[in-house]
């Protein structure tokens, strides 16, 4: 009795056994998990998920895009404009000094010899009369092959230095001689005594291959042959002349041709409405 429930504790034993090892076996294997590649919120996306086509960003603008042509162009209306600011700041300068004189003039036109002497009978002139006076007087002179012109109440007259002098020098040429001389009558008959300011004035290229530093240095020169000579070779006296070197800085016309070169490169006499004393009275 005792073996029969011996062997079948060992059958169920067995059993137990085998039926606990075939389900381990037998059990399908879960499959494994999804790895998401998408990253939490707050963190930068990886590299290679990026977008690899960047938008296309606009072309910047570069002189090696513009051939010459396109350059040649754009240089040339730079200077267009460069010339027309110097020609308008030349025009204001101009503009200054005539104002400048104007008041000068009237200054001393107004001013009595003597405090105390003038009265409604003895007034000295306005400045619109003195200027009709000299506008008059401008008439009478005979000076048919020079430019003469009323700026305010003073009287230029322009005489080009390609007559006067050699090129690019302070050497009077013959016929510049003769031009000054018949100048100085003229002056000497129309404005007696009338103070005489001999201006210098250059052009931007007849430097070039000179031997004068500067514009100024030449105009000086120039302006002193012409003060020299009409004082020594003339009834025009010293004491009613005084020179002034300009220089390139106050030209009339433009600079960008040959003529208006031309034109600037020259000698003005401008002629104030104040006299000077009489030597005898001195």
């Amino acid at each position: 009795m005792c073996r029969h429930c011996l062997r079948f504790a060992l059958v169920l034993l067995v059993a137990a056994a085998g039926t606990g090892c075939s389900s381990k076996f037998l059990r399908p294997e879960a499959a494994p998990a999804m790895i998401s590649l998408e990253p939490p919120p707050g963190v930068a996306a990886p590299a290679h998920t990026l977008p690899r086509a960047l938008p296309s960003l606009p072309e910047i603008p570069s002189y090696s895009s513009l051939d010459s042509a396109q350059l040649e162009g754009a240089l040339a209306r730079s200077q267009t404009e460069n010339q027309l600011m110097q020609e308008e700041l030349s025009a204001i300068r101009e503009q200054l000094a005539s104002t400048t004189a104007q008041l000068a003039a009237s200054r001393v036109v107004a001013r009595p010899e003597t405090s105390g002497q003038v009265t409604g009978s003895t007034a000295l002139p306005s400045t619109v009369e003195v200027v009709a006076a000299m506008r008059s007087a401008m008439g009478q002179l005979a000076l048919d092959n020079l430019q003469v012109r009323l700026d305010g109440s003073v009287v230029r007259v322009e005489v080009s230095s390609d007559r006067l002098f050699e090129p690019g020098t302070a050497n009077l040429l013959p016929v510049g001689a003769s031009l000054l001389t018949q100048l100085a009558a003229d002056l000497e008959r129309v404005f007696p005594r009338h103070f005489l300011g001999i201006e210098g004035h250059l052009d931007t290229e007849s430097l070039e291959g000179s031997s004068w530093q500067s514009a100024h240095q030449l105009t000086t020169a120039q302006s002193s042959t012409v003060f020299d000579f009409l004082a020594t070779r003339t009834p025009l006296s010293d004491r009613q002349m005084f020179l002034v070197a300009h220089g390139a800085n106050h030209p009339v016309v433009s600079n960008a041709t040959a003529a208006g070169r031309q034109r600037n490169r020259r000698v003005e006499c401008v002629i104030y409405p104040e006299q000077a004393a009489a030597q005898n009275s001195q």
